[in-house]
């Protein structure tokens, strides 16, 4: 493509930031990344926003290469006919290529009473609310956590050390991606910060009140403040604009994350779906997805084939309060294995890797192009030829 390409990344944060420093390789591409906050939030603190040990926020100067421009406006359509990204504001940002890399917050929940008196905690706004609402409440105040994923555990034991009376509902297992021995290991450091964990048949919240949460089983459970971390959602860009997505709105994409109905749309992260067989949401896979999403669009500036995504996973890791944490180590493909690291070399290890994926940030913007290794994940193509093949 003969002199300067626009490339526009919509959304700023693992996956969006990724790729916008990635494209910088080139100094015939221009840059621009749409976000609708000046600062970039780190999503893995959240629930330390909510205990009130961090603030979740890095200056994006910090992460961002200098050539990238930042606008400051949220996206509300793609116009693929006329390569244009209309914003909120009334303006548009004309593009060559966009990627699209929105991310995911929370599923609007369809439990009666949840909409009006649980408090979501995906997004900055959504966890600075709670906090307000968290600090605002009694010390002898009854906290129930909706939702045993990292985010439910890591938010019960957070608020829990810091003296609040926690109650985590699992809505069934606790903890679903871990082995079943480290499960029983999490739930030994939950006990041993005073919560209680409703995990199980019957745990599944059938309504929410404004002082209660009552569970399938017919239980009660006492909630002056009910925090709601289950379900999962991703931004309606893309339907809203014409796009085909899977069943949760993620833009459907080939292997190489180019959009299966437009090829200068290539999306990435959380809201990206690739032979809509996505990668696990989270930051561990919005880090590899976001520079491979750069490099598609690379390749086709310069005439090349683009290679299709090479994702694999080391684990997860889950914060237990800021004395103990917990890494699940895991095969490539994403399954847990009956190995883990717990308590404080746990927590060492959770902050290593926060801090890292900052400094992984930070580190394109200076050198594009430098992380160029990526874990493999050998059965995800057999299973994509044995798609092909049924």
């Amino acid at each position: 493509m003969a002199g300067n390409t626009e490339v526009v990344v919509i959304g700023g944060g693992y996956a969006g930031v990724m790729a916008a420093n990635r494209l910088t390789r080139r100094a015939d591409v221009t840059v621009t990344l749409v976000n609708p906050r000046r600062t970039f939030v780190e999503r893995l603190r959240l629930h330390q926003l909510v205990g009130g040990s961090e603030d979740a926020v890095v200056d994006y100067r910090e992460v961002l290469s200098e050539r990238v421009r930042l606008v400051v406006d949220t996206a509300t359509r793609i116009d693929a006919a006329g390569r244009g990204v209309t914003l909120a504001s009334g303006g548009t940002v004309g593009y060559d290529y966009v990627i699209y890399a929105v991310g995911s917050g929370s599923a609007g929940p369809r439990v009666p009473g949840a909409a009006e008196f649980a408090h979501p905690i995906a997004t900055l706004e959504e966890a600075q609310r709670l906090r307000a609402v968290v600090d605002a409440a009694p010390a002898t105040a009854a906290v129930t956590v909706v939702g045993a994923g990292p985010t439910g555990i890591e938010t019960a034991a957070e608020l829990a050390e810091a003296g609040r009376t926690v109650t985590l509902v699992c809505g069934g297992v606790l903890g679903p991606y871990l082995h079943p021995r480290g499960r029983r290991s999490v739930a030994k450091y939950l006990a041993g910060l005073g919560v209680t964990v409703l995990d199980g048949p019957g745990t599944e919240v059938t309504a929410v009140t404004e002082d209660a949460v009552r569970l399938g089983d017919g239980r009660t459970v006492p909630g002056d403040v009910t925090i709601w971390s289950a379900g999962f959602g991703v931004p309606e860009l893309a339907a809203r604009s014409g796009l085909r997505t899977d069943a949760l709105g993620r833009l459907l994409t080939d292997e190489t994350l180019t959009s299966v109905d437009d090829v200068r749309i290539v999306a990435a992260g959380d809201s990206a779906a690739p032979s809509d067989l996505p990668f696990r949401m989270g930051c561990q896979s919005a880090v590899q997805l976001g520079p491979q999403a750069a490099e598609t669009v690379l390749s086709r500036i310069a005439g090349e084939r683009p290679a299709p995504v090479e994702v694999g996973f080391a684990g997860q890791c889950i914060s237990l309060g800021r004395r103990a944490g917990f890494f699940q180590y895991a095969r490539r493909n994403d399954s847990a294995v009956g190995l883990w690291l717990s308590g404080r070399p746990g927590a060492k290890l959770k902050e290593f890797v926060v801090e890292h994926t900052v400094k992984q940030l930070a580190y394109e913007a200076r050198k594009p192009g430098s992380r160029d290794l990526w874990f493999k994940d050998d059965e995800r193509r057999e299973l994509l030829q044995a798609r092909l093949g049924a």
